[in-house]
């Protein structure tokens, strides 16, 4: 069995949300590349590329929710 080094990780996060009558979607991806594989937990990268990639769905969200909730104060 050959030895396998990882060289590049990605990570896709994508959330359906209806308001009203309308579903809107968001998407988020980012692919990032290792440099040095033998110095990097894998796994922790990993993890930390995930929680980067629904960070940015989470945001796109409440920008959502603050343009309804302003649109209704007008």
């Amino acid at each position: 069995m050959a030895d396998v080094t990882t060289t590049k990780i990605s990570a896709t996060s994508r959330c359906a949300v209806k308001l009203r009558d309308n579903y809107y979607t968001f998407e988020a991806s980012e692919e990032r590349t290792i440099n040095n594989p033998e110095n990097v937990n894998v796994e922790e990268e990993w993890s930390k590329l995930f929680e980067a990639v629904n960070e940015v769905i989470d945001l796109q969200i409440e920008d959502l929710m603050d343009a309804f909730k302003n649109q209704k104060n007008k």
